[in-house]
C-alpha cells in the first residue's frame, strides 16, 4: 500500500527510504510526517487519531502527490515528501505509523506496472513474414492441385472407377477437388518450417551464453561477468542503427568532484606558475592543506591555496559563497564517531558542494525539519529552516529561505546559468558580464556548472509570500502551478553571488567504443541536461566530435522561425560542401583505402549537430519535426543539451516513428525515464 507517513522511531517524524525498486536510484532518501501528526509515537494516540484526507486520484507519478489532511479543525498540505509508496524499503528507522492512502491496484507502483508490451526483433518480425507467405504458398499448390484433380475426375476418373471404386461414391467433381485441397495441405505440410523457430532459439541461446563467458565483457573492477537477460539481445545489438544515450552516469562516471568555483567575479582553481600562466599537471604543488580544520574530508582535493586564504581573511564574499553551499541543499548529516561526518545527498552534485564547503570551513553538522546547523569558521550558527523551495527538471534551480540568529531573512538559490542569470537583480553588469565568461570556460573544459545567488527579504514581505504558499500548497487542483507561481515570485531580483564548477569524468573506455561504434556506421546522439559548452567539451573528449568534421552545427534559436532558419542553413551547407561522406545528402566520395594507425583516428570527419533544450522544444514541433529530423539524421553524431525527460522520450520516438530503425536508448537515473 501506499502510506502517508503518521511518524516513525527517528526524531520529528523522519524516515530514510531507498527507492532502487521504483525509480532505480539507490541513494537513501528522506521522508518526513507533517509535524502535526509526528508527536503519534503510540497506539493510544494513534487510536485517537481521526484526520480526513481528501487526496488526487490514483496515478502513476512516482515524483509527485497532492492532498490535504483535515484534522483538528485545521488543514495541512501534502506532498510526495510525506509518501511511503509501496516498493520502497525502510532503512535506518526501526518502525514508522502510517494511513494507507492507495492499496491493491491504485498504488503508483501497480499503476506503473500495465500490461507489458511484448516487441517482437527484427529477425521475429522477418521470420513471421516469410512462414506467412510460406503458408499462402502451401495454400496456392493445394488449391492448383485440387483443381487439377477436380478437373481430372470430372473428365477422366470416372472410367477407373470401375476397378478403382470409390469406398463411398463421390459423384461431385467439386467435393473430390475439395477433399483433394486438404490431402494436399496435409502431404505437403511439411514446406512449412515450424523447426525453424525451434533451431532459432537454440541458436539464441548459445549466443546468451557466449556473451555471458564473454572474457572481454568481464568487469575486473566489481568481478562481474556480462549478463544476457533476454536470448534476442545479441541479435537486436546487431541491428541498431541509433545509440541515445545520457551523459551524467553513463558516459561519465558519476563521481563529482568540486573542481573550481568563481566568487565576486574572481576565479577560483586554477594553480598560476612564477609568470602568472596556468601550471600543467605535473607543475602543479600539493594540494590545499586543510589540517586546520578538525572536521574536514581528507578525499576533497582542491589546488587554489589563495580560496582558503580568502576565506580565512574573512572575505565577506567568500564567507557568504560558502554560507549559501552549506545551507541551500537537501543533505542529511550523519556523525558516526566524534568529528566523523557522513554526508547521504540524493544528487553527487550536492554531495560534492556541500563538501566542498565542509572543508572551507562552513560544516554542515544537522537539520530538523525547523533548523540547519552549521559549523562556520569553528562556530555553530543554528539557522532557523523556513521553506525549502525544491529542485526539478522544469525549475532547473532550488532554493531555501532561511532566518540567522539575528533575525535577517534571507534566501539562497542555486540553479542553471540559462534559468538564475535571467532572474537576477540588475546588478553591476561588470561581475554579470565577469561570472559570465568563467561559466563559459568552466564549461569550455566539460565541467558542471551552477550559478548561485541570495536576495534578502524582510519580514512583512516574508508574511504574505508564507500565507500565499500555504494557500496554493492547499489547493486541491493547479496545486503544481500554483506553487510553481508563488516561487517564480519570490526568485526574483536575486543577487550575483558567484558559480561552482565540478568535474565528473568520463568513463573507461568510452572514447574507443564510440570510436568503433561509428566505424560500424551507427549514429550516437548524447540527450544531456547539461550546458550547451559542457556537452560539446565531453563530446569532443569521447572523441564523438572530432576536429576533422566538416562541421558542427549549433541551433540555438528561441523561435520557431529561428529554429527553421538554423535548420535550414545546415541543410544548404551539407548540399553544397564537396566533402559531405555519406551525410544522406550526397554520394559518398571514395575513402583512401590506405590503413589508418589506430581506431580513432580512422574515424571520417562528417557532420556534428548541437541543439539546445529550448531550440529542441520548437523542432519537436509538428510541423518542423520531419526537418529536424533530416538535418538531424545526415550529421554523424547529435548532441541534444539542456533536455527535459520527456523532450529524451520524444527524440527516440521520433527516429523510431520516422525512420523504422531499431535504437538502443541508455540511461542511469529516474531523469532517464519519462
Amino acid at each position: 500500500a501506499d502510506l502517508l507517513l503518521l511518524s516513525s522511531s527517528e526524531p520529528h517524524g523522519l524516515c530514510y527510504i531507498e527507492t532502487a525498486e521504483l525509480d532505480g536510484e539507490t541513494n537513501m532518501k528522506v521522508r518526513q510526517a507533517i509535524p502535526v501528526t509526528s508527536e503519534l509515537r503510540d497506539i493510544s494516540r494513534l487510536a485517537k487519531f481521526d484526520g480526513e484526507v481528501v487526496c488526487e486520484p490514483p496515478n502513476n507519478k512516482l515524483d509527485r502527490f497532492s492532498g490535504t489532511l483535515y484534522w483538528k479543525e485545521s488543514k495541512f498540505p501534502l506532498s510526495n515528501q510525506n509518501m511511503l509508496l509501496r516498493g520502497c524499503v525502510l532503512r535506518n528507522t526501526e518502525w514508522c505509523f502510517g494511513l494507507v492512502v492507495f492499496a491493491g491496484p491504485d498504488t503508483k507502483l501497480m499503476q506503473n506496472s500495465g500490461r507489458t508490451k511484448f516487441k517482437r526483433t527484427s529477425i521475429d518480425r522477418l521470420m513471421n513474414t516469410l512462414v506467412l507467405w510460406i503458408f499462402g504458398f502451401l495454400v496456392c499448390m493445394g488449391v492448383i492441385l485440387a483443381i487439377g484433380n477436380a478437373i481430372w475426375e470430372h473428365e477422366v476418373g470416372t472410367r477407373f472407377q470401375a476397378y478403382l471404386p470409390w469406398d463411398e461414391a463421390v459423384d461431385s467433381a467439386f467435393f473430390s477437388g475439395f477433399l483433394s485441397f486438404w490431402s494436399y495441405i496435409i502431404i505437403l505440410n511439411t514446406v512449412v518450417p515450424i523447426s525453424l523457430y525451434v533451431s532459432v532459439e537454440v541458436i539464441r541461446l548459445g549466443h546468451s551464453y557466449f556473451i555471458n563467458w564473454d572474457k572481454k565483457m568481464f568487469c575486473a573492477k566489481k568481478r562481474t561477468p556480462a549478463e544476457a537477460r533476454t536470448t534476442t539481445l545479441s541479435e537486436e545489438l546487431g541491428q541498431v542503427e541509433y545509440v541515445f544515450s545520457d551523459k551524467t552516469g553513463t558516459l561519465t562516471q558519476n563521481v563529482m568532484a568540486f573542481s573550481k568555483c568563481s566568487v565576486s567575479g574572481r576565479s577560483y582553481g586554477d594553480v598560476l606558475d612564477v609568470l602568472g600562466h596556468k601550471a600543467e599537471l605535473g607543475e602543479r604543488p600539493e594540494p590545499v592543506d586543510f589540517s586546520s580544520n578538525p572536521l574536514a574530508d581528507k578525499q576533497f582535493v582542491f589546488w587554489d591555496s589563495s580560496l582558503l586564504q580568502a576565506v580565512k581573511t574573512g572575505d565577506p564574499h567568500a564567507h557568504e559563497f560558502f554560507r549559501l553551499l552549506s545551507l541551500c541543499h537537501t543533505v542529511m548529516s550523519e556523525e558516526k564517531t566524534e568529528g566523523e561526518l557522513y554526508y547521504k545527498a540524493q544528487s553527487p552534485d550536492e554531495g560534492a558542494l556541500v563538501t566542498a564547503a565542509r572543508n572551507f570551513g562552513f560544516v554542515f553538522r544537522a537539520r530538523t525539519p525547523q533548523t540547519i546547523t552549521v559549523h562556520e569558521m569553528g562556530t555553530a550558527v543554528t539557522y532557523q529552516l523556513l521553506a525549502i523551495l525544491d529542485f526539478n527538471n522544469v525549475r532547473k534551480r532550488m532554493s531555501v529561505i532561511v532566518r540567522n540568529p539575528e533575525g535577517r531573512i534571507r534566501l539562497y538559490c542555486k540553479g542553471a546559468d540559462t534559468i538564475l542569470l535571467d532572474r537576477l537583480h540588475p546588478s553591476p553588469q561588470e561581475l554579470l558580464s565577469t561570472t559570465t565568461d568563467h561559466l563559459n570556460e568552466y564549461a569550455g573544459e566539460g565541467l558542471r556548472t551552477l550559478v548561485l545567488a541570495y536576495k534578502d527579504l524582510d519580514e512583512e514581505y516574508y508574511g504574505g509570500w508564507a500565507q500565499r504558499r500555504l494557500q496554493a500548497s492547499l489547493a486541491q487542483d493547479s496545486r503544481e502551478d500554483r506553487l510553481a507561481s508563488v516561487y517564480e515570485e519570490v526568485e526574483s531580483d536575486m543577487v550575483l553571488l558567484g558559480a561552482t564548477a565540478i568535474e565528473d569524468k568520463l568513463q573507461q573506455g568510452v572514447p574507443e567504443t564510440i570510436a568503433l561504434l561509428t566505424l560500424a556506421n551507427i549514429k550516437i546522439w548524447v540527450l544531456t541536461g547539461d550546458k550547451q559548452e559542457t556537452a560539446v567539451n565531453i563530446g569532443y573528449s569521447c572523441k564523438m566530435l572530432t576536429d576533422d568534421m566538416a562541421e558542427v552545427f549549433i541551433v540555438t534559436g528561441h523561435t520557431v522561425l529561428e529554429v527553421r532558419e538554423e535548420l535550414r542553413k545546415a541543410r544548404e551547407k551539407m548540399l553544397d560542401s564537396p566533402h559531405a561522406v555519406g551525410n544522406g545528402f550526397t554520394c559518398p566520395e571514395k575513402r583512401s583505402s590506405a590503413k589508418l594507425p589506430s581506431v580513432l583516428e580512422a574515424v571520417a570527419g562528417e557532420y556534428a549537430l548541437v541543439i539546445n533544450g529550448h531550440s529542441l522544444a520548437h523542432a519537436l514541433e509538428a510541423d518542423m519535426e520531419l526537418e529536424f529530423l533530416e538535418t538531424a539524421c545526415a550529421c554523424r553524431a547529435v548532441i541534444c543539451c539542456r533536455v527535459t525527460p520527456l523532450q529524451k522520450a520524444q527524440v527516440v520516438e521520433l527516429v523510431k516513428k520516422h525512420k523504422k530503425a531499431v535504437t538502443l536508448a541508455i540511461g542511469d537515473g529516474a531523469n532517464d525515464v519519462s
